[in-house]
């Protein structure tokens, strides 16, 4: 006989610790998803097919379980549709209305004015609005959806033209049609996780975000706990209580992500739900030895958390891996270093892969753990370095991404008068106007390309090869050189001489190099050496 269920929304990597601690406490779970081959399907109890959007479906049902105990969610935007149906059943949990006033932005920005809780000036807008675009405050300003999470359509503009385009991306991200305009802020980012009952507000979780690749907020990894001094963090945490507050949400769960600027602590945003990312489910339990997880359990079924002191003081390091446009061909994970503890792909052989533009378009994420920070960050940053992605030849996007056959030397030449001008996607090397000179002077290749399969060499390039620089996730020229050799199978010796060789590969390699890193020097031997992958 079944004594108590929960309805858990999402069936993904993120859902996994809520559904498997849930079923360890004796719950039965009922987990929802539109995605009937999402990862967790078979680690519920009970799977309902069923859009997460459709909140009347959830509600229909949640009414016909028998010992329905209560509703959550952990890393997905539908908090709301949790409290809804939580509500209306009389369930434990948040207002409805709470739950709007965290889930969507505009709502949320002006429950922090009116509660005086440091957050940007911003402005909301609609679809009919969308020409209109006069800021009540200066650029830079930052453009995203009301209701979207995972940095979907959100991004940077310092011009109204950038503007104009921003708004038309974050429309075509934002379901209830309307998007938010708000101040830029410039300073340090901060990740937290909280549980609170009965108004009590409990930190589960202090992390650093490591944000890159301006105009867009691509989070290329958290390390938790944060090393930030004592007054600053306390200063950040207390700001984060009040924007909780401010929001209403008195038991449940609350995911914050604050910036430390020149003005001091200001919210970015606060969900009602526990994070993804990773952080509540991963890192900070293996950092601390607590599981915040079923603490919000505990919370959503009416039911006292029974959270625990930290049992260690670790550091837990997650790092994304990304790729550069194509379709995968293969994935090799080299060994990996000690203390790596998970190794988490979003993508598979054969699916097509994008530069991430935002927080669900990497191709994947590892995480470390290691009795101190430097470990855990170094082992976290090295496994990174050890997965390497080869893409398929022939592919368009992946050739109009390195500009093979189309970028000429005069192209080059004005990169290098150019190259203060930030550009996205940025090279994987960046590298200076002088390289950029050294590399249009160089030949092409020598000797004859057609038909060769074997003996293709490269020629030397010292201007870049001994500058010390290193690509988007730390690796190495040498590093990288050797990830091309392991992938393509090719020795590559350094040589500017054709006579023993049927190729030696120039500018196009060295530039597909500098372009798109490992992958756009790869693809550019496997083209010469015609493999059709």
């Amino acid at each position: 006989m079944i004594e108590r269920q929960i309805i858990i929304l999402g069936a993904g990597v993120m859902q996994e610790p809520a559904i498997r601690i849930a079923k360890d406490m004796g719950l039965e779970t009922v987990v929802l998803d539109a995605d009937m081959d999402a990862p967790c399907v078979a680690l519920a109890n009970r799977f309902e097919n069923i859009d997460l959007k459709d909140r009347d479906g959830v509600l229909a049902l949640a009414r016909t379980l028998p010992a329905l105990a209560g509703v959550m969610t952990a890393g997905t935007d539908f908090s709301a549709i949790v409290a809804f149906v939580a509500e209306r059943l009389g369930l434990p949990g948040i207002s409805y209305e709470t739950a709007l006033n965290a889930s969507d932005k505009g709502r949320m920005r002006e429950c922090f004015r009116q509660a005086d809780v440091p957050s940007p000036r911003f402005t909301v807008l609609e679809t009919t609005q969308a020409m209109n675009l006069n800021l009540p405050f200066p650029f830079p300003a930052v453009v995203k959806p009301v209701d979207n999470m995972g940095a979907r359509g959100c991004r940077r503009v310092d011009n109204l033209a950038e503007l104009q385009t921003a708004t038309e991306e974050a429309f075509s991200f934002s379901r209830s049609g309307r998007i938010i305009v708000e101040e830029f802020m410039d300073g340090s980012e901060f990740s937290l996780d909280a549980v609170i009952y009965q108004g009590e507000i409990t930190i589960t979780g202090f992390a650093d975000r490591h944000i890159f690749f301006p105009p867009y907020f691509i989070e290329m990894g958290h390390t938790i706990p944060t090393d930030i001094d004592e007054q600053s963090a306390a200063e950040i945490i207390d700001v984060f209580k009040r924007g909780v507050r401010a929001l209403g949400i008195k038991n449940g769960a609350a995911k914050g992500d604050v910036k430390l600027t020149q003005k001091g602590v200001m919210i970015g945003e606060i969900a009602a739900r526990l994070s993804g990312g990773y952080m509540s489910g991963w890192t900070y339990p293996y950092s601390s030895g607590v599981e915040p997880t079923r603490a919000a359990i505990q919370i959503a079924i009416g039911e006292k958390p029974s959270l625990t002191p930290p049992t260690r003081q670790w550091t837990s390091a997650e790092r994304a891996f990304i790729s550069i446009p194509g379709k995968v061909y293969s994935i090799i994970k080299k060994e990996l270093p000690p203390h790596v503890k998970d190794v988490f792909f979003r993508v598979k052989e054969g699916e097509r892969v994008r530069f991430p533009e935002n927080n669900v378009s990497k191709a994947g994420n590892v995480i470390a753990v290691a009795p101190d920070r430097k470990s855990a960050v170094s082992v976290a940053e090295s496994a990174v370095r050890n997965i390497l992605i080869r893409l398929s030849t022939p592919d368009a996007e992946t050739e109009a991404f390195l500009g093979i056959g189309e970028r000429s030397s005069k192209t080059i030449a004005e990169s290098a008068n150019t190259h203060a001008t930030p550009q996205f996607p940025p090279d994987a090397f960046t590298v200076s106007p002088t390289i950029l000179l050294a590399l249009e002077r160089m030949s092409e290749s020598l000797g004859n390309p057609e038909g060769s399969r074997y003996n293709i060499s490269i020629m030397p390039f010292p201007e870049f090869t001994e500058g010390g620089l290193t690509d988007y996730v730390g690796r190495s020229i040498a590093e990288s050189l050797d990830a091309v050799r392991l992938l393509t199978g090719q020795t590559l010796p350094i040589t500017d001489s054709a006579a023993t060789t049927s190729v030696v590969l120039g500018r196009v390699f060295w530039q597909a190099f500098i372009r798109g890193g490992y992958q756009g020097a790869a693809y550019v031997v496997d083209k010469t050496t015609l493999n059709s992958l």
